[in-house]
């Protein structure tokens, strides 16, 4: 059997030989594959004639712009001088301010080819914040200093150190080829190939523009300017949906090393008052007007826990963490860690510490990255040690250490914020909130 590759994708051919016109058709067959893979539910983003669906903005400018109109009405006189259109290619003379589309995009899959000269700098903005590298990466390129001797695709402005930060692998073609990026964004995390090798896996974008919060949701693409001549092709976008995006966060449970704890059909292996809850379409749910503590009867130290919620409008529950079995797990566990309808206008004057992903009463998260109500959102929660920190759809939303809280709600104790281990459950307060593929990894 041969083997070779077309685009990244491998061919096997049985020997004997096939036939000239079976062979034909096994060649295009792989070709149309290579070819639907890329942007095949998605938009070409530059039409190869004209740039429409684009605008000149350097963010760096025009964030600190007094009158951001005034801003980008300047830019986009000095973005007809330094771009234009040549053979199909969008081409930059290195100045002005970059390329950027018209509309906001959040989670999604893109592409775009780029070809650019020796000692260049460049790289792609996505939600407008900068950025996946592109740079010369030899030594006459003056960069090394920099980090270009490992090459282009990395999140250059993550913080020293931080995954994806730096490429895994140096995959840039020689000055004269085209380039090709293939990126993936689901919430802040991000996959990159580059000329189809993966040089960052699953790392979180930082936010540039405030470190403290996470990446914004939604926003802008921009092709970076930077010193030197770049010319860009094939640029295409394909928005991913939120059931995609889910799927493409939670990997394989079993292969990750995930338990499940709830199979979606019994309360097997589960305690408390578990008649105050059902199970409706392989989801726990809540039932309305009732609620309490449920919890998987297994004691748990360090773990992670991947779940999927669906609050209905002013939903409230928990997730208990560290447990003892009985009481109020927001203070004799070592935390509730709230599940919110943080939309509601009942909850607007909420404690910061209230709202949905947050320590009850003891650290505030993040608010604005939960999908719409009535849709299935899916959360990450990794305990180690006193540290806690919560993923929502992809967003770091809260990421602290319990041991050095020490401002409490109401000036309320928290008797269970030392447990080093418990019970993990769902804290009901009424509302039928739903739960769904419960599944935890204990940590060593």
């Amino acid at each position: 059997m041969v083997s070779s590759l077309i685009n990244g994708i491998e061919l096997r051919i049985l020997r004997p030989i096939l036939p000239m016109k079976t062979s034909f058709y096994l060649l295009f067959f792989a070709l149309a594959l290579t070819s639907s893979s890329r942007g095949a539910d998605g938009v070409v983003l530059f039409n190869g004639k004209d740039f429409t669906g684009w605008h000149g903005d350097n963010p760096h400018i025009t964030v600190k712009a007094k009158d951001k109109k005034e801003s980008l009405a300047k830019q986009a006189v000095e973005f007809s001088q330094h771009w234009k259109v040549e053979n199909g290619e969008m081409v930059n003379d290195g100045q002005g301010p970059y390329a950027t589309t018209d509309k906001d995009y959040g989670d999604i899959e893109f592409w775009v080819d780029y070809k650019m000269h020796a000692k260049g700098d460049s790289g792609v903005y996505l939600r407008g914040t900068p950025q996946i590298q592109i740079w010369d990466y030899t030594k006459e390129g003056g960069k090394w200093k920099l980090g270009a001797d490992k090459g282009s695709g990395g999140l250059w402005n993550n913080s020293k150190g931080a995954p994806g930060k730096d490429p895994l692998v140096l995959a840039d073609k020689p000055f004269g080829q085209w380039n090709s990026i293939h990126a993936k964004m689901v919430g802040s995390r991000t996959w990159v190939w580059l000329n189809d090798q993966l040089v960052v896996d699953g790392a979180v974008w930082e936010n540039f523009w405030d470190r403290g919060k996470p990446i914004a949701k939604t926003g802008p693409i921009h092709l970076q300017t930077h010193g030197a001549e770049i010319r860009w092709r094939n640029v295409e976008v394909r928005e991913i949906a939120a059931p995609e995006a889910t799927k493409i966060l939670r990997g394989n449970d079993q292969s990750d090393g995930f338990t499940t704890i709830f199979d979606g059909h019994g309360f097997e292996g589960w305690a408390g008052p578990v008649q105050n809850y059902e199970i409706e379409n392989g989801a726990i749910r809540c039932k309305p007007h009732q609620g309490g503590t449920i919890y998987f009867n297994k004691k748990y130290k360090d773990f992670i826990a991947r779940l999927e919620f669906k609050v209905p409008p002013g939903g409230n529950n928990g997730l208990a963490i560290r447990y003892p079995g009985k009481g109020d797990t927001a203070y004799v566990g070592m935390c509730e860690l709230q599940v919110l309808d943080n939309s509601a206008a009942k909850y607007a004057k909420l404690d910061q510490r209230q709202f949905h992903g947050s320590a009850y009463g003891l650290a505030a998260a993040h608010r604005g990255f939960q999908r719409p109500v009535g849709q299935w959102n899916y959360q990450q929660v990794t305990v180690k040690g006193s540290t806690i920190k919560v993923e929502l759809n992809g967003f770091v939303i809260l990421d602290t250490d319990l041991s050095k809280a020490n401002n409490f709600m109401a000036g309320k104790k928290h008797p269970g914020l030392k447990n080093t281990e418990g019970y993990f459950g769902f804290a009901g307060h009424g509302d039928p909130v739903m739960f769904r593929h419960v599944a935890i990894k204990e940590l060593k």
